[in-house]
């Protein structure tokens, strides 16, 4: 009777293989980072290999895919602090374009001299020497900003502040998103468009673009909840955005994942700078599922099938402590392609105060990596991808 089970127990693991257990090995490659406030990845020098580009607190700095020797881009930018960046190859020229956010002033919502600042960087011939800011018009806050491009192909900065213009504890004028369409002169007017002014606390936005058919979606979490920019177009000039209905608890964070076939699923931290990890099956009637309430101050989050299994993961980090005294990076799997059952796995166990996090292949293994910048942890570190 044993050695049937333990036959049957055999076939059944032959017919039926488990899901891969995420393996990632940590590599450090700069532990002397001031905050690290925002993280984007991207071809910066033309080699072909993706370059990791850091904000952080008086410097934007980029590391070289293969040495991660670091280059100051630009520093003391503004008086304050700087807060975020967004880089992404737009004309199709191997090298991202760059655009940055500085003058962290978030107390402050009116003064615009004192609060908030929208820069694009124009590269030297040599990218490891010094790049040229050009002023950008801004609204105060600013605090999260992506490269958009328009279902024809337009590129577009757009920039969420933190709060509206005289926001006074969350309350106020609803917070102006702009999307700011890049000139074929960087140093020309940039001309902009107002995607919303409804929320009144805004955190991070997901940008999501598909060729077939050609159309861009906008994201956008905040203390009301996910707000949708549907089929953002040069033609449609209004852009306004939407509640998404079901999803009216407040966020932080949002992704859209994909469970296989056509079933899409957003991903959040809730409420802004938040505890818990939670996904959304989108539909006709949109369900929720709590995956995680133990973080604290969650502020990275991504999605990515990092295992292969023909449906995405969840990658969730936080920057204090939580009620086991711990801060670090975690990966939610689904185990089901329904997305009812999820099992969680540490990445990083309490060596990461996740200020912010980005996924994508850094060495060409068609295995997506984890990039993660920590705050009070003062790191910066590459997970590779081994799972099998």
């Amino acid at each position: 009777m044993v050695f049937l089970l333990l036959l049957l127990a055999s076939v059944s693991r032959f017919l039926f293989p488990a899901d891969p257990v995420p393996r990632f090995q940590a590599q450090t490659i700069d532990q002397n980072i001031s905050i690290g406030y925002g993280l984007a990845l991207g071809d910066v020098d033309g080699d072909g290999k993706t370059d990791i580009l850091l904000a952080d607190k008086k410097q934007f700095v980029w590391y070289r895919n293969g040495d991660w020797q670091r280059f100051v881009m630009i520093e003391n930018l503004t008086e304050r602090d700087n807060v975020c960046l967004a880089a992404r190859d737009l004309d199709g020229d191997g090298k991202v374009e760059v655009a940055v956010g500085a003058q962290w002033n978030p107390g402050e919502t009116s003064d615009l001299a004192q609060s908030g600042s929208v820069h694009y960087l124009i590269r030297p011939q040599d990218p490891t020497q010094r790049w040229e800011a050009v002023a950008l018009p801004h609204e105060p806050t600013v605090h999260r900003m992506r490269w958009v491009k328009s279902a024809e192909g337009s590129a577009y900065l757009v920039v969420v502040p933190l709060h509206g213009r005289g926001n006074k504890n969350g309350t106020g004028e609803g917070v102006k998103i702009l999307a700011y369409k890049l000139p074929a002169n960087p140093r020309n007017p940039w001309p902009t468009v107002t995607l919303d002014q409804a929320m009144h606390q805004t955190h991070n936005l997901e940008v999501v673009e598909t060729k077939n058919p050609l159309r861009t979606d906008l994201y956008i979490a905040g203390k009301e909840g996910i707000r949708l920019v549907a089929g953002f177009s040069d033609k449609n000039t209004s852009h306004k955005a939407a509640s998404l209905v079901g999803t009216e608890p407040g966020a932080g964070e949002v992704r859209v994942g994909n469970m296989g076939g056509n079933q899409k699923f957003l991903a959040t931290i809730e409420p802004m700078h938040g505890t818990a990890v939670a996904v959304y099956m989108l539909g006709k009637n949109v369900s929720r599922k709590v995956l995680d309430e133990g973080l604290k101050e969650g502020h990275g989050l991504a999605t990515a099938d990092l295992l292969r299994l023909g449906r995405d993961q969840v990658v969730a980090g936080w920057r204090l402590p939580n009620a086991e005294n711990k801060v670090g990076i975690k990966i939610y799997v689904p185990t089901d392609k329904a997305g009812t059952q999820w099992q969680s796995y540490w990445i990083d166990e309490n060596d990461m105060a996740t200020e912010d996090l980005q996924v994508q292949d850094l060495n060409g293994d068609g295995k997506p990596d984890i990039v993660a910048a920590g705050r009070a942890t003062k790191n910066l570190k590459i997970y590779w991808n081994q799972s099998k």
